[in-house]
């Protein structure tokens, strides 16, 4: 992705840190050398959805400690939160004008759906606020935000590339259908099945590239967004418990998310990275790319 780099202190000491743990591994042994790559994967990963955990601990952390009758209401509090987090991060360089612009994308999207999907029942929000749209409180789009926030750190802090990716035009006409039967699966049949064939279909031979150290590793594309998903679910299961909100069969007693909404979850995350490359197109691993960087591929 061709995002502007904003190489801060803290990029730069992760960074350092990483290639610590990373160094000397030609000396080690193969699980040893497994087990490195994989603890340095998962402290990058922990920095790319720096936004999203931070929220997510707020969720959880509100609804133990925040006070039930403070004057400002505990959802307001979120709000003002998420801005101060997006202030944080832009003032420290984590994150750049250009991604900010595409997290707002996220944000005006997901704010709509939220209008439509509470006026309908799917869900509800069911403490008060003051800062809302609707029934809608403002600090629900910074949840989408936050899955915008974690697309475009990782195409950075990843250095992401692909091979085998489809075209423009098809994923932004799989990304339309997509948001569209969030809509339309209220008045006609749902056509989720259909689209998670065809979003099969369109990246069936494409493997993204990310970067560990000076080391380029992949995955299926698909793979990657099944992951993702899976991990936006396990978050949502964290916001309904918080009571942030609640689907009606969670409203009497709390229950986890159904596994079906870890399907919905995957057709957001593939809009959401169409809506990434609407502002940065994604880069093919070209032989270049491989002559710069030691390539390990599964067998």
């Amino acid at each position: 992705m061709q995002l502007k780099t904003a190489p801060g202190r803290a990029s730069a000491w992760l960074d350092d840190l990483i290639a610590r743990l990373l160094s000397g591994s030609d000396e080690r042994g193969r699980i040893a050398n497994a087990v490195r790559i994989f603890i340095a994967f998962g402290i990058k990963q922990a920095w790319v959805c720096l936004f999203g955990g931070l929220m997510v601990g707020l969720l959880i952390g509100t609804h133990l400690w925040y006070p039930a009758h403070a004057v400002l209401p505990r959802y307001d509090a979120l709000t003002i939160a998420a801005l101060v987090i997006q202030v944080v991060l832009i003032a420290l360089r984590l994150e750049t004008w250009d991604e900010v612009a595409v997290i707002l994308l996220f944000h005006a999207a997901g704010t709509c759906m939220e209008l439509f999907k509470t006026a309908v029942g799917s869900w509800v929000y069911p403490e008060f606020s003051y800062l809302r749209i609707g029934g809608v409180p403002l600090f629900s789009g910074f949840m989408y935000a936050s899955v915008g926030s974690y697309i475009t750190r990782a195409c950075r802090g990843f250095d992401l590339r692909f091979s085998h990716h489809p075209s423009f035009a098809s994923t932004a006409a799989l990304s339309v259908g997509i948001y569209a039967n969030f809509f339309l699966h209220h008045y006609l049949p749902d056509g989720r099945y259909l689209l998670i064939g065809a979003a099969a279909i369109l990246f069936r031979r494409s493997w993204v590239y990310f970067v560990i150290g000076k080391t380029a590793h992949r995955m299926p594309f698909l793979l990657a967004f099944v992951l993702i998903s899976g991990f936006i679910w396990l978050a949502e299961n964290a916001g309904t418990y918080s009571h942030a909100w609640l689907y009606p069969s969670q409203v009497k007693a709390w229950a986890m998310v159904s596994v079906s909404k870890w399907g919905s979850w995957f057709m957001l995350t593939i809009m959401s990275y169409v809506m990434v490359t609407l502002v940065n197109r994604p880069r093919e691993m070209g032989h270049a790319s491989r002559g710069s960087l030691a390539v390990r591929m599964p067998s």
